[in-house]
């Protein structure tokens, strides 16, 4: 089955960290980059992170840069994001993503974190 399983949100304080994972199934993980996306009510899903499938390239937005690192384990078909210093603008539910190509592109069911003041 072609799927992606996000699992690791939460509720945290303001400073504290989570850690995201998503487990992929059903295609050759190692060949594709992978992302994480978020969105809150009312505004447009946004890129936060993505892991090239070398794992070696990752990019950014800039108000998590410095803050999450993304990785990923192609031998276990994981991705994760570790998120540090975590503020209150970044509640949103989180997806984990991949374009497969030929218009499939695979989202998660997403997982909810929420940043306390």
């Amino acid at each position: 089955q072609v799927q992606l399983v996000e699992s690791g949100g939460g509720l945290v304080q303001a400073g504290g960290s989570l850690r995201l994972s998503c487990a992929a199934s059903g295609f050759g993980f190692a060949a594709y980059h992978m992302n994480w996306y978020r969105q809150t009510p009312g505004k447009e899903r946004e890129l936060v992170a993505r892991v090239f499938s070398t794992g070696g390239k990752r990019i950014y937005i800039a108000s998590v840069r410095g803050r999450f690192d993304i990785s990923r384990d192609n031998s276990k078909k994981m991705v994760y994001l570790q998120m540090d210093s975590l503020k209150p603008e970044d509640t949103a539910v989180y997806y984990c993503n991949v374009d497969l190509g030929g218009g499939r592109d695979l989202w998660g069911q997403g997982t909810q974190v929420t940043v306390s003041s």
